[in-house]
């Protein structure tokens, strides 16, 4: 049985998708800024598709910037915003657990003049509100705070935080990454107080290399990418139209069910706590109910290092990750799991399950089979 729960790395691209990126590159292969009707016919479906997109987050079609991808959106957003906002001041505020996306941009950032604060987490991977209060300032131009955590599943106090932030300073623009809660959460920008929003199409089974980034009504953007001037020059180059096509049938697919999706997700996750709770020696990280993504679970399990124990899995038809798959092939610590104050021991010896609506029972029952099966003999591999 092959089992593939690494869906927060990349899922598999939903057959309607796959569909329609095929149809877009055979019959509607155009390309939209020209003036004849195959570029009209593209430039319709790059339209439709904002539209399609916009309606999931209540918002105006306008605010819809197409881009390669969350990494793109998260440096857009910051780097563009610093730079259109930088006579207000340079100062930035985000969290120790970002992705590295955000992280490498604030050290950029820092490289460049900007004075960036980090908040840190509690045991659960939660930011402290009071503190967000405390270090917001008169030259705090940006407060990015990510939606959903890629590794431990937290889910930040957005709406909260929010307010906290256009109370203080109303205006502090405020960023969201939600590579891991888009398509998870009914995310509404405008209610949530929400200035910008990245999204990547491939957490969300459409294809890799397009994701968008939302700027509200008001919010100033330098562009990063020069040229021909597309997008109302914020982002130039020739747009990903089959890309943005399929990103625009995956995410209207997985609204289309969200409530039923989750509670399947929510089913399996809580039968893989179940089943691992009769394992000596592991910790499961962060909160684990309805409160926590529906699809993320990390484990620590003692005396056998994750890469050891994510081949063993793998070797079964198990396919799992150490981490963030933006991270886990390099040898470094996760700043999440430290973050969060795991001990050190368990550090090097953790592992993210990662699910999506694909995923059955079956597959769960099967994987806490081999894990049963094969940790002592790791463990006593290990010790030896």
């Amino acid at each position: 049985m092959e089992c593939y729960f690494d869906n927060s790395a990349t899922t598999r691209v939903h057959p309607e998708v796959a569909d329609t990126i095929h149809k877009v590159m055979l019959e509607e292969y155009g390309n939209p800024s020209s003036m004849h009707k195959k570029g009209m016919e593209a430039e319709m479906i790059v339209r439709n598709a904002r539209e399609t997109i916009a309606s999931t987050l209540k918002v105006d079609d306008r605010c819809i910037l197409f881009t390669s991808g969350g990494t793109e959106s998260d440096n857009m957003a910051l780097i563009g915003c610093a730079d259109a906002y930088k006579r207000q001041g340079k100062h930035i505020i985000t969290t120790k657990i970002e992705h590295p996306a955000i992280l490498d941009t604030c050290k950029y950032l820092e490289e460049n003049g900007y004075e960036v604060t980090y908040l840190g987490v509690d045991e659960n991977g939660l930011i402290d509100l009071d503190k967000l209060e405390e270090s917001i300032r008169e030259d705090t131009i940006m407060v990015s705070v990510m939606h959903t955590n890629n590794e431990i599943g937290a889910v930040e106090p957005i709406e909260k935080a929010g307010e906290i932030i256009k109370r203080k300073n109303p205006s502090t623009i405020f960023h969201v990454d939600a590579v891991q809660g888009y398509g998870k959460w009914r995310i509404f920008p405008v209610k949530q107080h929400i200035d910008l929003l990245s999204v990547s199409s491939h957490k969300i089974h459409g294809p890799k290399g397009i994701g968008f980034l939302y700027i509200g009504n008001g919010v100033k953007i330098n562009p990063i990418i020069h040229g021909g001037g597309q997008q109302k020059n914020l982002r130039s180059g020739t747009e990903n139209v089959p890309g943005i096509a399929g990103m625009a049938k995956a995410c209207e697919l997985i609204y289309s069910d969200l409530d039923n999706a989750n509670d399947h997700l929510y089913a399996m996750k809580q039968r893989l706590i179940d089943g691992l709770s009769d394992i000596e020696d592991i910790k499961i990280n962060g909160l684990t109910g309805r409160e926590s993504a529906p699809h993320i679970l990390s484990v620590s399990f003692g005396s056998v290092r994750s890469e050891v124990l994510l081949h063993a899995l793998e070797d079964k038809g198990i396919y799992v990750s150490a981490g963030s798959a933006c991270a886990s092939n390099k040898p470094a610590v996760s700043e999440t799991l430290k973050a969060i104050g795991v001990e050190k021991r368990l550090l090097e010896s953790t592992i993210r399950f990662s699910l999506c609506n694909d995923n059955t029972m079956e597959q769960i029952d099967y994987s806490l089979e081999i894990l049963h099966g094969i940790l002592p003999m790791l463990r006593r591999f290990t010790r030896h």
